[in-house]
């Protein structure tokens, strides 16, 4: 079982880093995507518990 999460973080790591070299601009969107969602669920969060305490 550790060998198979070992080669799987392994091919992830390549997958990831063969994107990045074959096209950076799309690696570069997809990074961004990611950090503007987590910034909306954190807003969110941020959100509820404001409405709560009120």
């Amino acid at each position: 079982m550790a060998q198979a999460k070992k080669l799987t973080v392994y091919v992830l790591a390549v997958f990831v880093l063969y994107t990045i070299i074959i096209s950076p601009a799309r690696a570069a969107d997809l990074v961004q995507i990611g950090f503007e969602g987590i910034s909306s669920a954190a807003r969110g969060v941020g959100d509820f518990m404001t409405a709560l305490v009120n």
